[in-house]
């Protein structure tokens, strides 16, 4: 019976690790968007101040504004996901050494 929760637990952990890289790879992609779009917000900004043209710069603005709050949006969903992972891992092993 031990080793069978633990073969269970094994494989259940092994399709956790699947998942978690997976969002892992979506985040990345993800910060990666929103340190793009900073990007060209600030090249927009910096034409804008060339040329003097103020609706360019404003929207280089709004462009660096968007990508940091995406950034922080992404921050805080990774670290809920991270937190309600542990719950479930905590409670998988509770469940597990209840069984034994």
């Amino acid at each position: 019976m031990f080793i069978r929760n633990v073969g269970f637990f094994i494989v259940k952990s092994q399709t956790m690790t699947d998942e978690n890289e997976e969002q892992t790879e979506n985040r990345t992609a993800e910060n990666l968007e929103s340190v793009g779009q900073m990007i060209i917000g600030g090249i927009e900004q910096i034409g804008g101040i060339l040329t003097g043209d103020p609706m360019t710069r404003a929207e280089g603005d709004f462009n660096v504004a968007v990508g940091s709050e995406h950034q922080e949006t992404n921050k805080n969903l990774t670290a809920i996901e991270n937190e309600e992972a542990e719950r479930r891992e905590s409670k998988e092993s509770i469940h597990t050494e209840t069984k034994e």
